[in-house]
């Protein structure tokens, strides 16, 4: 079968740091891609002095810009902004008094975090309709790391993936369509803690010990699923976050370690099942985010 994947992510670079080696992937194999971004990014923090001057619309403008490069580096044509560019606003985080990420105070009227959760579900329905992914990708219910406007891209794309399912909603928006397998990227955390131990002994400063929580690397490895290498599009990894200049700064001791972890053997981009058909037995990862969907649909 053709393979169809969707992933929906919530500003631009985000699927430049999470999904890279997915999306090549299965370009490469004759496969349809389709992203789906829900805001321009216009809160994110920028990296270069250069453009600190620009205004959250202009900062957003900019971003458009940089993921068009980067889906140019990666092989994806078919990008779709979540109702439209600029109908959901970056809602901005915050910090909360436990160090975590948190819903700031203010934001924006159309702030995504605020969206009506049906308006906005019905927009990535009719994507799911015309498409047709068998496989969908997001975040986990806590955004990965807390980010609201992660989070409302998670409850947005599984309230959406059971209304496109179902025959009585919203007929005008296209033939119903079932998603068979939905993953949520997650941290590769075998590789994360390797690589946060070659970082410390390079001299790189990230969060210390004390901050560090069991968040900070992911889940427990036997909870991921799947697992897609990244070393066969290490290149076009790079390329691709490379693009984001506003929001990427490569000498942050963070992107260094980044760069660590993804040279390490065998790390990817790791996924665990959030709903739909599992993957077969096997007690390893599996290496195809379709393994077990061997069917025509």
């Amino acid at each position: 079968m053709t393979h169809r994947l969707l992933l929906v992510h919530a500003h631009p670079d985000d699927e430049s740091s999470q999904s890279v080696a997915t999306m090549a992937r299965y370009l490469d194999e004759g496969g349809q891609v389709t992203l789906v971004t829900c805001t321009l990014g216009e809160l994110g923090e920028i990296m270069l002095p250069e453009w600190q001057h620009f205004t959250p619309a202009e900062l957003g403008e900019h971003r458009r810009s940089e993921i068009d490069q980067a889906l140019r580096e990666v092989g994806v044509s078919d990008h779709v902004y979540l109702g439209g560019a600029g109908r959901y606003h970056d809602s901005g985080m915050t910090t909360g008094p436990d160090g975590r990420a948190a819903v700031p105070d203010d934001m924006p009227a159309n702030a995504f975090w605020k969206a009506d959760l049906l308006e906005a579900a019905n927009h990535l329905v009719e994507v799911i309709r015309s498409r047709r992914p068998q496989v969908a990708v997001t975040y986990d219910p806590h955004g990965n790391y807390g980010h609201p406007d992660h989070i409302q891209a998670h409850r947005v794309l599984m309230y959406a993936s059971t209304l496109a399912a179902s025959p009585s909603h919203r007929p005008d928006l296209g033939a119903p369509w079932r998603i068979r397998r939905i993953l949520w990227n997650t941290h590769n955390t075998e590789r994360w803690v390797e690589a946060y131990a070659i970082a410390k002994e390079r001299g790189l400063e990230l969060w210390s010990e004390d901050e560090r929580d069991a968040d900070s690397f992911g889940p427990d490895p036997a909870q991921i699923v799947a697992l897609i290498e990244t070393a066969p599009w290490l290149d076009v990894c790079r390329r691709a976050l490379g693009a984001h200049r506003s929001q990427v700064n490569i000498e942050h001791p963070f992107w260094q370690f980044y760069s660590i972890m993804q040279e390490l053997p065998g790390s990817g981009e790791a996924y665990l099942l959030g709903a739909g058909e599992p993957f077969p037995e096997g007690g390893t990862p599996a290496s195809c985010l379709f393994e077990g969907l061997d069917d025509p649909a």
